[in-house]
């Protein structure tokens, strides 16, 4: 008997609020009519399995979509376990029921075998998204069941009847509104089906209904081709008693229903299980980048909450690409979305992967998480998955370690000023290149360096050595123990090694070592590792002239480097304008430098965050407002001059000169001094010629 009706609602206004506000994207109908078919297949596969029902003997559950733009029509079709009328009634005339729940409270306690991956309620209605009408046709599985009709419009009024319905399972055909053709398209289709659908647990077809383009061609041109070639046979007319063929016999070209998805992609499969080919292929496929990973964590988890999936750490170049990556969330292999951060940590969403967790809380849309403490413990423990797979690479795979490292190092870098705990585990294993390309751990950089057995006995002012004890001046053993502990937790480092070339060379030379910083990330992430490692410090390699590139001398002859460099300094601020300049004179090894500037790390990094806020809008001062110190070398002639002939017309020349040379191993001259530097060089040069 047919039924008519209300629907069972508590506002008149649910259609509109289900078309416009319910779900973020109108193309998510699909996710939901696909993902109850795949519910309802397995319901019926749980019941075979509890002796409630007997699957046909071959049963394969599947799922067809048709389209139709001809009829503006979309067809959903399953072969799970129908509904009768009375469900049909409970789950879909009263919206937001969730027959999903009601099955999973009746054997929950009898079976954990499959999952329910969605709700035959809110997700049935987002069909009213794209159409006007909607038509369900099913059929339970229940013995001597009737086939069941159900229409509605869009409305509140339903009609429902007994069908004509023939197979167990359930069809849902939605009349396509003007606004939304496009998904009539089979290409358009295809394209939605495989953004969400591409892992769904049953196999999922496409195929478009026959137009009148349907080629047709004849039977000795039979093609070689994918499509299904179906035989359209001639009339036959009785002649004479005698049957005979009217017209040609002719083939159909009909486009054979397209599988759209795999069943049990690599995730669900335990690591031991994967070859390398697998994982390349998985990562090609599912994210079109044909550049191989470096390397990849799968992440298989069954308590306390299930979660697998497969994180790829990608080979980016930083000069031309974005370290933007894409991690795909999903649930029981239903697409939910891309880049969740309740449930990725910020810093791996510059990672590409998939993770699949049936047990994170969603809301009737499934594009978005529910506010609930268990999701941040999902995350945490994808950090500490990661963590512990570069560390174990590190301690066991240490040569392969080193070769990722320069692509990982801003993913590490990042995760470290994001996540204190990541930090915390990674912090023996973060990797710095040295001046030789040798990759050390921050334990390593940190090791008591071997005594330079080259270095320079100690001189007096004549040049004459002297015993160490006299150029110490009765420093005690204790005090020299504590400068040496104060130098081993230092680490000097070198943001441009073309700029500092000068410094690594003075570096080199005294066998002191540094590392290669020059990431933007470096500076906030070594006051990071600062902050977490007590006493240690790093410092540019131009912060300050080492006591190991320097000459050893008497205290005498300090005290009259200080008198000659108050002398000297007083010229080069008079010649430079730079009253706040602090000028010393150092005898340093290499007689070929004649000076080099120094600003204190201190200042440096208060002058990098004032450029950071001039950038922002905020004025900044000079470069060397405070803190810039010009270090002389007495052994050079330049200086030389200089310290005896302060009064000379070239003394200012000269000055400026040592200056610039010491600015530009350090940081660019400005466009105004350049010109400068370049003009007095052709003037200097032109001294020689007379």
């Amino acid at each position: 008997m047919a039924k008519n009706g209300s629907l069972s609602i508590t506002s008149e206004n649910i259609f509109p609020v289900i078309k416009k506000w319910l779900y973020s994207d109108h193309d998510i109908f699909y996710r939901e009519l696909v993902s109850n078919g795949c519910d309802a297949i397995t319901k019926l596969k749980k019941l075979d399995m509890m002796g409630e029902y007997q699957l046909p003997d071959g049963y394969k559950g599947k799922i067809q979509v048709i389209t139709d733009p001809e009829k503006k029509t979309l067809t959903f079709i399953d072969n799970g376990l129908g509904m009768t009328e009375s469900e049909v009634d409970e789950y879909i005339n009263q919206i937001a029921f969730s027959g999903a729940t009601d099955f999973i409270a009746k054997y929950k306690d009898k079976s954990s075998a499959d999952q329910i991956i969605g709700h035959f309620g809110l997700g049935f209605y987002s069909a009213f998204m794209v159409a006007d009408e909607v038509h369900i046709d099913t059929l339970s599985y229940q013995k001597d069941a009737k086939p069941v009709h159900w229409e509605c419009d869009g409305g509140t009024e339903y009609s429902m009847e007994e069908g004509d319905y023939d197979q167990v399972g359930t069809k849902i055909t939605l009349f396509i509104n003007e606004d939304c053709l496009e998904f009539c398209n089979y290409y358009r289709a295809q394209e939605v089906l495989k953004k969400y659908c591409s892992f769904m647990p049953f196999e999922i077809y496409l195929s478009q209904k026959d137009t009148k383009e349907t080629s047709i061609i004849k039977l000795e041109e039979k093609l070689d081709t994918d499509t299904v070639l179906e035989e359209i046979h001639p009339k036959k007319e009785v002649k004479d008693g005698k049957e005979e063929l009217v017209g040609e016999e002719k083939l159909k070209i009909v486009k054979r229903p397209e599988l759209l998805n795999e069943t049990q992609p690599l995730w669900t499969k335990t690591p031991s299980e994967c070859t390398k080919e697998e994982y390349l292929d998985f990562y090609r496929k599912v994210f079109k980048d044909y550049k191989e990973p470096l390397f990849w964590i799968h992440l298989n988890m069954d308590y306390p909450f299930n979660l697998k999936g497969i994180l790829y750490f990608p080979k980016i170049n930083m000069e031309y690409e974005s370290i933007e990556g894409t991690i795909k969330l999903y649930n029981n292999q239903v697409f939910v979305a891309d880049n969740i951060k309740e449930v990725i940590p910020e810093f791996l969403m510059l990672l590409k992967g998939v993770i699949d967790c049936p047990d994170i809380p969603l809301n009737v849309s499934r594009s978005a998480l529910q506010n609930d403490g268990f999701v941040t413990k999902i995350s945490d423990y994808i950090s500490k998955k990661v963590a512990d797979k570069l560390s174990g690479m590190c301690k066991t795979e240490k040569e392969e370690y080193d070769k990722y490292w320069d692509d990982i190092a801003p993913f590490i870098k990042y995760g470290c000023l994001k996540d204190d705990k990541f930090c915390e585990k990674m912090n023996d294993y973060i990797l710095f290149k040295n001046l030789d390309g040798k990759y050390l751990t921050l334990p390593e950089c940190l090791e008591v360096k071997p005594t330079d057995t080259d270095e320079e006995a100690a001189v007096d002012e004549n040049g004459n050595k002297v015993d160490a004890e006299v150029v110490t001046d009765g420093e005690s053993s204790e005090e020299n123990a504590e400068e040496e502990e104060k130098k081993e937790k230092t680490i000097y480092y070198v943001t441009d090694e073309q700029q500092q070339g000068s410094y690594i060379a003075m570096f080199k030379a005294a066998k002191m070592d540094a590392v290669i910083l020059t990431h933007n990330i470096d500076q906030p992430f070594i006051q990071q590792l600062e902050s977490k490692n007590e006493g240690v410090h790093f410092q540019r390699i131009d912060a300050d002239v080492s006591e190991a590139m320097k000459s050893k001398t008497s205290k005498k002859a300090e005290k009259e480097f200080e008198e000659q460099a108050k002398e000297i300094g007083e010229v080069m601020k008079k010649a430079l304008k730079k009253e706040q300049l602090a000028v010393k004179i150092e005898k340093l090894k290499n007689k070929k430098v004649a000076s080099v500037l120094t600003l204190s790390e201190q200042t440096r990094r208060m002058q990098d965050m004032m450029k950071m806020y001039a950038i922002q809008g905020m004025p900044m001062g000079d470069f060397g407002a405070e803190g810039e110190t010009l270090v002389l070398n007495a052994n050079h002639p330049l200086v030389e001059y200089v310290t005896a002939n302060k009064d000379s017309e070239n003394a200012s020349t000269i000055c400026k000169q040592l200056y610039d040379l010491a600015k530009i191993q350090q940081a660019p001259l400005t466009p105004e001094e350049m010109a400068e530097f370049v003009a007095r060089s052709n003037e200097i040069m032109l001294l020689l010629t007379k």
